[in-house]
């Protein structure tokens, strides 16, 4: 699914809108979700960096996924840091491209583990010289026990 995030200041409101479109229809891009965001809140988390922005940017009604979030994040950054010479800014996600990357980056750690895997098998291997010596059987210990002479695990019913 293709998705973009259109995010925009309002100088006048003192507010920052983020709308959301995915597309349902071929082509064709629908609103989903628009959230508002008050100025101030959004200036003081840019000061946090990339995760208090993402903080800031969930809400029950706009709550998008962690690489998502970070990358809106990074929008509003540059929005609120003067990079962007405009008002707002678009962000486009295509899953598929996305996923892509992620099963890339997949297959080159475990290309990178099994490269490795010479290393872990030599840490799995004993060797462990035998300093015991395991002719020498422990001896048995048959003490049994004893009660002290003086006490005494009678009871006298004297009532």
């Amino acid at each position: 699914m293709k998705q973009k995030y259109t995010i925009a200041k309002n100088e006048t409101d003192h507010t920052m809108t983020i709308s959301e479109f995915a597309e349902l229809d071929k082509e064709m891009l629908s609103l989903l979700c628009e959230q508002t965001y008050s100025e101030e809140s959004i200036r003081e988390a840019v000061g946090g960096g990339v995760g208090k922005v993402v903080s800031v940017l969930h809400t029950v009604n706009l709550y998008p996924p962690r690489t998502y979030a970070e990358r809106l994040a990074e929008a509003v950054i540059a929005l609120y840091s003067g990079e962007e010479d405009t008002s707002s800014v678009d962000v486009f996600f295509d899953d598929q491209i996305i996923l892509a990357e992620e099963i890339e980056a997949e297959e080159e750690l475990i290309e990178e583990l099994d490269e490795g895997s010479d290393d872990l098998d030599e840490l799995l291997e004993d060797d462990i010289e035998d300093e015991f010596d395991d002719s020498e059987s422990i001896n048995p210990v048959n003490a049994p026990l004893k009660i002290a002479e003086d006490e005494s695990l009678d009871v006298d019913d004297e009532t």
